[in-house]
């Protein structure tokens, strides 16, 4: 029973995630048809209209550990509901990119503060046997969402001049869903402790999920962390380098791997590859998929073979498929072949840093930082994830997708060598052990 409730309150904790991955590639769908309904430039419409919810998200990243600390992780979770809801009505009735981009601008938001909230809130209630699955959860979510959203728009393309109202609208339905679900789960015991210092209270949650012994153990735990606190700590303080520096470089591997600019343009490049539209659209729902399957599998073996043995399998996978996707664009290869070829690149992301990211940067601060070391990596990823897809367009016309791919492969052989030299295990341990052992002393 109580392995359930913890389990339940994963899951819809993770629903931010399934919103998050729909409001990110909803907006392929409607991608041309916004271009040429509002007679835009390639610069202004990759840096404007397609990525406006993408500076939203760097906002959101940045300033997302503010609410997620003070107001606590559950109001903030709420919070990314309604911005979320917002966004879905405010752009199915724009009537110029202004408005249209203010209200995406809002999804972005949601999802920048999402990264932040929701990977926090389940480490902080996940034992740590276990804890890599249930964080995990969030990102099988963002590829449910992803999934949906491409089956979506391929199955409204065809709904008249304004079938990408309807694309972005449909939105609304899951993320009032999501709002009412999220008042039923407690606030986190560990936030209680640290910012609320009711420890009677957390001590009533953490006995909703763990045994007698287990609750007096990790307040044993939280205890002897705060005894060893500065006042006025910061994540940039010398002893906590190596943890920024690893939330860094994860976050930033993540972005030059190209996922997201493959994500928000993938029917564009698959009409440079030779398929027709409605090919291309059904060849996103095959990414949607396989992206769906291989989460999967990598939530399967994270708390098995661990974080980094994931970050292997996904490097090499990078490698070999971006290394495929640049000779197929180079020799001007037509067909299937390229499609083909992101499947395996979605799978090898799916494996490595899209199992494993969310999880490893909320496992690297102690209680008292977690939301600020993690609204870092978060940051960093979507500074990234914001000017990469942005200069899409603009770097595909000027100097060519079969570079570009090859610049993505290049940054996956340093990500290779970043997890063999510097990449820590993090699995089976506790957010203290690990608080403990990453700290510089």
């Amino acid at each position: 029973m109580k392995n359930k409730k913890i389990l339940y309150w994963s899951v819809v904790v993770a629903l931010a995630g399934f919103l998050f991955g729909f409001d990110t590639v909803v907006i392929s769908g409607a991608d041309k048809q916004l271009q040429q309904l509002w007679g835009t430039s390639d610069l202004y419409h990759g840096l404007v209209v397609m990525s406006s919810a993408l500076w939203g998200t760097v906002i959101g990243a940045i300033f997302g550990a503010i609410p997620t600390t003070r107001l606590g992780r559950k109001k903030t979770l709420i919070l990314i509901g309604i911005l979320f809801f917002l966004s879905a009505v405010g752009t199915a009735f724009a009537n110029n990119s202004i408005f249209f981009s203010i209200f995406r601008f809002l999804g972005g938001l949601g999802i920048g503060v999402s990264t932040i909230a929701a990977p926090t809130y389940v480490s902080e209630i996940a034992p740590a046997k276990n804890r890599g699955k249930l964080v995990a959860l969030y990102q099988f979510n963002i590829v449910f969402g992803i999934l949906i959203a491409f089956l979506s728009n391929y199955l409204l393309q065809d709904f008249g001049e304004n079938s990408w109202r309807w694309m972005l609208g449909v939105q609304s339905a899951p993320a009032l869903l999501y709002m009412l679900l999220i008042f039923g789960i407690p606030e986190s015991p560990r936030w209680i402790y640290e910012y609320k210092k009711d420890k009677e209270k957390a001590i009533e949650i953490l006995k909703m999920i763990n045994t007698e012994e287990e609750t007096a153990v990790e307040i044993q735990a939280m205890e002897n962390e705060k005894q060893q606190e500065i006042s006025n700590e910061s994540i940039f303080m010398k002893k906590y380098r190596k943890p920024l520096m690893l939330a860094f470089f994860i976050a930033l591997f993540n972005q030059f791997s190209g996922i997201n600019a493959f994500l928000y343009y993938a029917p564009r490049i698959f009409e440079l590859a030779g398929l027709e539209k409605s090919a291309s659209f059904f060849s996103s729902i095959g990414i949607g998929l396989v992206n769906l399957i291989f989460t999967l599998v990598g939530i399967s073996l994270i708390d098995k073979y661990g974080r980094k043995t994931l970050m292997y399998i996904g490097s090499f996978g990078y490698i070999i498929s971006l290394g495929l996707v640049t000779i197929a664009f180079y020799l001007e290869w037509k067909g299937m072949l390229i499609p083909l070829f992101f499947f395996l690149f979605i799978a090898s992301h799916a494996i490595g840093q899209g199992s494993v990211i969310w999880v490893f940067i909320s496992e690297l601060f102690p209680n008292k930082l977690r939301a600020a070391g993690t609204s870092f990596g978060t940051s960093v990823h979507w500074v990234l994830a914001a000017l990469i897809p942005s200069f899409i367009p603009f770097l595909f016309k000027e100097i060519g997708a079969a570079t570009v791919f090859c610049f993505f492969c290049l940054m996956m052989v340093f990500q290779l060598v970043w997890v063999f030299v510097k990449m820590p295990e993090t699995k089976g341990r506790t957010l203290e052990e690990l608080s403990e052992s990453l700290s510089k002393k």
